[in-house]
């Protein structure tokens, strides 16, 4: 029961805080609650949850939850960046409008990616992953412009079009399977039925890749996250990047390590082809990101590359690159969420939009670009920050995977995008600190003063500025705690 009323009760909350027309204190007090409860009925779920079979639609098919080691990382990630995004969003959305709409469908995301994480079995994960795309499309949506409407356009194509991919590997596994009605570390696949159809289900699991890997920006199914992030409100923003697009990741674990087994993958022209798309998307997406003006797409562009340290370190079938991925996706939902955080006070406080305008923003709100500096501290690896510890235990991974062109090739492009990423961020703090004398004296002549930072944006970031940290001191020790 506990599992299933974290679910809907953060769906439900959205529903009748839409329905009430509270004032403005009334509805954040309201939205403040449920998510707190939510994160409690979340943590009682993931302690006391059991297994909860909804729906039996035949022996091997069903609609199931069960709490397991991933799905208890997933679901504190998540609560840890839903709850700092809601009381960010207090303020931001005051500059926005419909935003009783835009509470609604974030409190229903939520119930939704509780749902992703707690799923037991592939069909369920399946319908929970299309429902979470379903329910975060109106946050890309949320302006209304055209621009707004093809960029929610493009969201839902790739991520609809990756699911059926994803979906195909689902009808091939369950063919060929045991016992699919609950994960398995390993996997559940039938050695006997398997037998000379090795070709059919690497080809499925290729697909299943591509497809679920979709949602987590993999090269070439990457186009959505930059239509998509610089048009949705910042702390939407902050959901795609930060956690949503992580559901693309934990497909793909149940599908690779759950499902199929990384045994059955791993040599195989499969997992070639996973690392190799895998330091493309890494490279490509910290190129593009260096290249952009505009700051929340280049962000985005770092969305693309930093999630693909994840994908890099699943990809070599392995319990350190495992553990790895865990661990960076940890550290990037707070990171990149703050970052995205960061953008909207620039919009919202000074109208800035383009990366070219923030020289000298640190005498104007100093707090801000601080917590954007130790965000891109961490997204560049520096120690002790989480950035640093993931990308070690990655690299150390790939020297040890016995593959002798991605033990050199692997460790080379995570320097490369290292360094491109202190290009792309760094400097954006150096400007804005130490914008030089002539932009100083400019600005000394304007009489431009500093802005005000409402608590309620600057708390939620700085919580995450922690969080980075904490990952880098203790994340072999976090995931370790879950069973990794």
């Amino acid at each position: 029961m506990l599992l299933i009323l974290s679910i809907l009760f953060p769906a439900a909350a959205g529903i009748a805080e839409y329905f009430m027309k509270m004032s403005p204190r009334s509805r954040r007090v309201f939205l403040a609650a449920a998510v707190l409860l939510t994160d409690l009925l979340v943590v009682l779920a993931a302690v006391r949850g059991g297994d909860v079979t909804a729906v039996t639609f035949s022996k091997q098919v069903s609609i199931a939850f069960s709490p397991d080691g991933l799905g208890r990382i997933f679901l504190l990630a998540a609560c840890v960046l839903y709850t700092a995004v809601l009381f960010y969003a207090f303020d931001y959305m005051k500059h926005e409008e419909d935003e009783e709409r835009f509470f609604t469908f974030y409190m229903i995301s939520f119930g939704a990616l509780i749902a992703v994480a707690l799923s037991s079995n592939l069909i369920t994960m399946y319908l929970c992953f299309e429902t979470l795309t379903l329910t975060t499309v109106p946050l890309v949506l949320h302006e209304m412009t055209k621009a707004a409407v093809d960029a929610g356009l493009k969201y839902l194509f790739y991520s609809i079009g990756g699911a059926l991919l994803g979906l195909l590997a689902i009808f091939i596994v369950y063919y060929y399977a045991a016992d699919p009605s609950a994960f398995v570390m390993g996997g559940f696949l039938d050695p006997a039925k398997c037998a000379g159809h090795e070709k059919i289900l690497l080809a499925a699991a290729m697909a299943g890749i591509i497809g679920f890997g979709t949602k987590a920006g993999l090269y070439p199914m990457h186009g959505w996250l930059p239509a998509a992030h610089p048009i949705a409100p910042a702390p939407g923003s902050a959901l795609l990047s930060g956690i949503i697009a992580k559901a693309g990741v934990i497909t793909v674990i149940r599908l690779i390590y759950y499902s199929f087994g990384a045994d059955m993958i791993r040599g195989t022209w499969v997992q070639t082809v996973w690392m190799s798309l895998a330091m493309l998307t890494v490279f490509m997406g910290s190129m593009m990101a260096y290249r952009e003006k505009i700051l929340k797409k280049r962000l985005a562009y770092s969305t693309v590359s930093q999630i693909s340290y994840i994908m890099l370190g699943l990809s070599f079938l392995t319990d350190d690159g495992l553990r790895g991925g865990l661990i960076h996706m940890l550290g990037h939902v707070a990171a990149k969420g703050c970052l995205f955080l960061t953008a909207g006070v620039f919009i919202v406080k000074l109208g800035i939009r383009d990366v070219r305008d923030l020289k000298g923003v640190g005498k104007k709100l100093p707090a801000t670009l601080t917590c954007l500096t130790v965000a891109a501290l961490s997204l560049v690896g520096i120690p002790p920050f989480a950035g640093f510890l993931s990308k070690w235990v990655i690299a150390e991974t790939a020297v040890g995977s016995g593959r002798p062109f991605f033990s050199i090739a692997a460790p080379a492009v995570l320097l490369i995008s290292a360094l491109l990423t202190a290009g792309y961020l760094l400097t954006l703090t150096v400007e804005g600190f130490f914008p030089g004398k002539q932009a100083e004296a400019e600005m000394n002549s304007s009489g431009e003063a500093a802005v005000k930072e409402p608590l309620l944006m600057i708390v939620p970031m700085a919580a995450l500025c922690v969080i980075t940290l904490l990952v880098g001191l203790f994340g072999n020790s976090i995931t370790g705690f879950f069973g990794f």
